[in-house]
């Protein structure tokens, strides 16, 4: 088993992977106690039975440039293969500014193929590779050093036996002609935007139901410090304070330290120094909004008045399209976007690119009264009214 610690070491590997049609990649990283994940181990795989075939590479070495690994993942020339990749292309992405691309994720194109909803790499590994997974070193401190035999193993299982699903899985997609699924499926994991959270917006990563714009004011501003400060410290928000803690004080507006020494909810590092200097700032700030730059919630579904009736007939026509196109009906369309069309509503994926193909168009067809549902033995068709 070869372990890349050098420079020079990966950018040999990266040399011969440039000739291949994939390379295989997976990480093990650590984000219990920082806000970005801390990269602990890469994996590489690409086609061949050698030992220098697959790989894992050190990124704790000191010295150690991953240069080499970033500009393999701009070769356009070789796909990169993940299992659901989000997190390892967010690593990725803050750490090189890079996005591999060209792209393959095999959730995806295993949800694609009928394999079910967001399926695990094991139910993989055992229905393609037909291989069984040590489960032993998988809840692991992979930031400590020297990692055990056990768990090279593990690590390097995750990019050998994802060569076989790949080969397999792009064979079947090719087949069955729905490359142009796969594709619309990755644009989320493909765009920038996915992986940065502007500290401005983290407000609406917090629930409520509290409509007064005074109240959502004191969300934004709370939410925002906490973002930027965890953000620019590389720790968890929630050990800056939690969600209830920020609402708490969103309702209440402390305006001075003994205010804040009152919380219930505020952790006890946060009520001095320069995280209750940073609450007392946001409470202020939030205070001197404009009428007309209050944040507001976004209700309009709520007013909505779903048709029951034409819900469960959606449902139905869900399940059939599943079937016959022997995909998870849950990628198709959620319950909630079910709910949503029976109320008029129209903005939805579902009506975009591959999914219009395969229902919503006769979902929307439906609505209208241009077609009906039809019991045929165990099939359910669609008839022309």
């Amino acid at each position: 088993m070869i372990t890349i610690t050098t420079t020079e070491g990966l950018q040999a590997f990266c040399d011969r992977a440039k000739d291949r049609p994939y390379v295989t990649v997976d990480t093990e990283f650590l984000r219990e106690r920082t806000y970005y994940s801390k990269l602990c181990l890469v994996q590489l795989a690409i086609p061949g039975d050698a030992e220098e075939d697959a790989v894992l590479l050190d990124p704790l070495v000191k010295g150690l440039d991953l240069a080499p690994l970033y500009e393999l993942f701009r070769n356009e020339n070789v796909v990169k293969v993940f299992h659901a990749a989000r997190q390892d292309l967010e690593i990725f992405y803050i750490q090189g500014g890079v996005i591999p691309a060209p792209l393959f994720d095999t959730q995806v194109a295993a949800m694609v193929c009928g394999f079910g909803e967001q399926v695990g790499y094991e139910t993989l590994v055992r229905k393609i590779a037909k291989q069984s997974l040590d489960k032993t070193s998988r809840f692991t401190d992979w930031s400590r050093r020297p990692l055990t035999p056990a768990q090279e193993s593990y690590a390097l299982a995750d990019v050998t036996h994802l060569r076989v699903i790949y080969e397999y899985l792009a064979r079947e997609i090719a087949r069955q002609g729905r490359e142009k699924w796969v594709a619309e499926e990755l644009e989320v994991l493909t765009t920038p935007a996915t992986y940065v959270i502007e500290p401005e917006e983290a407000w609406q990563r917090v629930k409520t139901r509290t409509s007064s714009g005074k109240f959502l004011a004191a969300v934004k501003e709370l939410a925002a410090f906490r973002e930027f400060y965890a953000q620019s410290r590389d720790i968890p928000r929630n050990r800056v304070y939690k969600d209830d803690a920020l609402l708490e004080l969103a309702s209440t507006k402390p305006k001075t330290p003994q205010d804040l020494s009152r919380s219930r909810l505020l952790l006890r590092e946060a009520r001095k120094g320069e995280i209750a200097d940073g609450i007392l700032q946001a409470i202020e700030k939030a205070a001197n909004y404009a009428p007309g730059d209050m944040p507001k919630l976004d209700q309009s579904r709520d007013k909505l008045q779903v048709n029951p009736a034409l819900a469960d007939m959606l449902r139905v026509l869900l399940k059939a399209k599943s079937d016959r196109f022997d995909v998870a009906a849950k990628m198709i369309a959620s319950a909630a976007d079910l709910d949503l069309i029976a109320a008029g509503e129209r903005d939805l994926p579902v009506f975009k690119g591959w999914r219009s193909e395969v229902f919503g168009d006769d979902a929307l067809r439906l609505c209208k009264g241009e077609i009906g549902l039809a019991v045929k033995g165990q099939r359910v068709d669609v008839i022309a009214l």
